[in-house]
């Protein structure tokens, strides 16, 4: 930061020193909680300080290029745009020269409340080359792309719900529902399932999904294996009823528009949409059901299903609410 800055803002300059202290500590204290699991992308900081609303991620890819991806979470405050902007640029600076990424690999989102498929829409980046760097998590690879979209196609918080599934997939039949780029079909497939089905409603996102297949040696074209376009609950109601799966993870948006239904609201639709998958579960097969809907109240349908929250937010999540986990079945 430079003088002028902070001249022109003290208090944006206390609480870049604030961020910058607290993404420090962070990594001390994870890697002490991640011991010598080699975490390649986490979270460092995740809305810590009240006033500096901001999700702060570390990527560094196969290759040791080291990336960072902030989210600001929109909140009242009372800087004019061109002084809130400043603030941003101050705030970002602070957590790229704490944590050596430079400025060509640092991407600020910023995320509304409100309900919509922002997380799905392309930014205006016309011309230009998306920005995609290969990661490595738990062995497996992914391409992420942290310049086109809100997120960036891996959802961190699900890092170790993605190993608790896989560990049950060896010699079974998957079914990966609101797949998004596959990360859930990708851990099963690399564990020994003998056939996974990836259903999403995004041609985008499919052929993103079939990119992370290849990228970990497995033909997404191969017979074993099928990559449907269709909106997931319009799939099962037409599924076949000899069409059973020893293992369905299903991980619906909270809200969308993208289905060919009117919408769909995770609250007001999760009974049917889990009543739909519990039909095509094999004998001790088994379904893990999440959601990251914060005012979720659990229907029925789930009333024999066991909550593992607390078992699948990772250590690098001070947002210990990021999602909600349920299992049933024969888990």
């Amino acid at each position: 930061m430079t003088c002028d800055e902070s001249e022109r803002d003290p208090k944006a300059a206390q609480q870049a020193e604030m961020l910058s202290n607290r993404i420090s500590k962070n990594l001390r204290v994870l890697r002490r909680a991640f011991g010598r699991e080699d975490v390649t992308c986490k979270r460092v900081y995740d809305h810590d300080i009240p006033e500096i609303p901001l999700v702060i991620d570390s990527i560094v890819d196969e290759s040791g290029v080291a990336y960072l991806h902030l989210a600001e979470y929109a909140r009242p405050h009372d800087r004019s745009p061109d002084e809130h902007n400043d603030w941003l640029d101050t705030l970002t600076g602070a957590a790229a020269e704490t944590l050596g990424v430079t400025e060509e690999y640092t991407f600020l989102k910023r995320r509304e409340r409100k309900r919509s498929t922002a997380q799905y829409e392309r930014f205006s980046r016309a011309g230009e080359v998306p920005v995609a760097p290969i990661v490595v998590e738990a062995g497996r690879r992914f391409e992420l792309n942290l310049s086109d979209y809100l997120d960036t196609g891996l959802f961190l918080d699900h890092r170790t719900t993605r190993a608790l599934v896989a560990a049950r997939c060896s010699g079974k039949r998957v079914l990966n529902l609101y797949a998004y780029t596959g990360s859930f079909s990708v851990y099963a497939v690399t564990a020994g399932a003998t056939h996974v089905t990836t259903v999403d409603w995004s041609n985008t996102y499919l052929e993103w999904a079939t990119r992370n297949f290849t990228l970990n040696g497995k033909d997404p074209s191969a017979r074993a294996h099928r990559f449907i376009r269709m909106d997931a609950m319009t799939w099962l109601e037409g599924a076949d009823a000899d069409d059973r799966f020893d293992v369905i993870i299903v991980d619906p948006p909270t809200f969308s528009n993208r289905t060919d239904r009117d919408t769909f609201d995770v609250q007001r639709d999760h009974e049917l949409l889990v009543t739909l998958c519990l039909d095509r579960l094999a004998h001790q097969g088994i379904i893990m059901f999440s959601t990251n809907f914060r005012r979720f109240k659990p229907g029925a349908v789930l009333s024999d299903f066991r909550e593992i929250s607390t078992e699948t937010v990772p250590p690098d999540f001070r947002d210990r609410k990021i999602h909600r986990a349920f299992v049933g079945g024969a888990w």
